[in-house]
């Protein structure tokens, strides 16, 4: 069985955030961003935190502009 990873990527200035999860630790994930957003030392605030958990769930719905339907070929 293959394990599909998602990754989410938050660029503040220097600093780099990448997280990488499964579907199956999304919730960890979401913790892992209020615990950093409440943490003073961190550059992430409640805003990224907000953002990135915004994209978490855009990342566990399908998008429902992509199309589907094949493409004719010529």
């Amino acid at each position: 069985m293959r394990r599909e990873l998602n990754v989410l990527a938050l660029i503040k200035g220097n600093e780099r955030y990448v997280f990488v999860y499964d579907e199956q630790s999304r919730e960890l994930l979401l913790e892992a961003f209020r615990a950093q957003a409440a943490d003073p030392e961190l550059s992430l605030n409640w805003f990224d935190a907000a953002v990135l958990t915004q994209k978490a769930h855009e990342q566990a719905t399908p998008d429902a502009t992509v199309c589907t339907a094949k493409t004719p070929r010529f």
